[in-house]
């Protein structure tokens, strides 16, 4: 059995990103970058008005002028402005040649056809986009391992790119075991429960942009197990299966792996809840054996399955911007509302809330309960070796994805 910071470098290690793949912008939401980006063209591609106002010579400022003509966004061709000329201008559109300044309208004074700008404090350029001010040609724009978010793919758009090379998305198999497990909505037989992980995986691999997800469920038979496992490696990137990784007669996930050739990195975490996880791979496919209990195989997910999924698909650049791990989970510390006694020897995560950088654990720790869960929004984690916490204390906390 090792300990949780073993068992999370030992994830860490043996993950390397995806390969890259083309997608249209349109598809690319919530992907990764995974290549740099260099502009094409220069955007704007002209002087261009930031506002609706007059376009005019800034060294003309002091001196009264004639409105010579009209520039619109999305003008097809311009125009010279002469000395003591002025332009109306609106927001987007090109200036006119000679221009270089823009006076907002609500700074000008007309009369009798005469323009002038009581406005002493006007500097030369002002309201001016210059060519190449949001993208210069040939310079790069967003670099390999950026995060596709709105605001990036808008960028993209406006700097006139249609498709990007990003890391792919792994296919997720998730393998249910257990004969007492019925789906939700059916009635329960004598000894059944309803099977909810496989809802909290999926609604959790969907969370973090993947959505290519394979279910499978099997009842306790090694070699029935064996077979579904081994069809789920054909196909899946990462396979997760949940329960059947402990010591009981009818756990056979170990004995499955072992019979398809899976190389075990580690089982059994120095942690509650979870410690019977397993970890293993077979070729470049990736296995977790999370515990039965609905609220494990969540904990475990966030603290192993997740981060190595982020960086199968170089989530924030985690792997090209060597900065170690930077994901959807933000690790910070909070003050411990209530204190909280433990036995030695085991990391415990808590569900609690955290809240003005106070955190407070939940009732219901227990694995098999999944109302804390429900609630929280964060996860305290406990070190091994210490048995009292003390309400003040300072303790480390796990910010959940929203």
């Amino acid at each position: 059995m090792i300990s949780v910071k073993e068992a999370k470098s030992l994830v860490k290690d043996n993950m390397i990103p995806l390969s890259i793949h083309r997608l249209p912008l349109s598809q690319a939401a919530g992907y990764t970058l995974g290549a740099d980006v260099y502009a094409t063209t220069d955007i704007p591609a002209f002087e261009q008005s930031s506002m609706d106002g007059y376009a005019i010579r800034f060294a003309d400022a002091d001196k009264p002028l004639t409105v010579a003509g009209e520039m619109q966004a999305g003008a097809h061709s311009g125009f010279a402005l002469k000395p003591l000329q002025a332009a109306r201008i609106f927001t987007g559109a090109p200036l006119p040649e000679g221009a270089d300044t823009v006076i907002m309208q609500e700074k000008v004074v007309i009369n009798e056809g005469i323009l002038s700008i009581p406005d002493a404090e006007l500097k030369q350029g002002n309201n001016v986009r210059h060519i190449g001010a949001e993208a210069k040609k040939g310079a790069l724009a967003m670099v390999k391992g950026s995060k596709l978010t709105p605001a990036a793919i808008g960028f993209l758009a406006g700097i006139g790119f249609t498709e990007v090379e990003v890391y792919r998305t792994p296919m997720v198999g998730i393998i249910i075991t257990g004969k007492e497990l019925q789906q939700p909505g059916a009635d329960l037989a004598f000894g059944q429960v309803y099977e909810s992980s496989s809802y909290a995986l999926t609604a959790a691999l969907e969370q973090a942009n993947i959505t290519k997800i394979n279910l499978y469920a099997a009842d306790d038979h090694l070699d029935e197990l064996a077979e579904i496992f081994r069809q789920a490696l054909h196909i899946n990137d990462v396979v997760l299966l949940t329960g059947g990784v402990s010591v009981g007669d009818y756990d056979f996930v170990i004995r499955a792996a072992e019979q398809l050739e899976v190389t075990q990195i580690f089982h059994k975490v120095r942690q509650k809840p979870g410690k019977p996880l397993y970890f293993g791979k077979k070729g470049d496919k990736v296995i977790f054996g999370l515990p039965g209990n609905p609220s494990s195989v969540l904990s475990c997910y966030y603290q192993y399955v997740l981060p190595a999924l982020e960086i199968l698909t170089n989530y924030n650049g985690i792997v090209t911007t060597h900065k170690g791990y930077s994901g959807r989970i933000r690790l910070t510390d909070a003050v411990l509302t209530h204190s909280y006694e433990k036995p030695a020897g085991l990391t415990h995560f808590l569900k609690a809330h955290c809240h003005d950088g106070n955190v407070t654990p939940l009732h219901a720790q227990e694995s098999f309960r999944m109302s804390s869960f429900a609630a929280a929004n964060c996860m305290i984690e406990l070190n091994e070796e210490q048995t009292v916490f003390t309400a003040g204390s300072v303790v480390p906390v796990y910010i959940l994805p929203e």
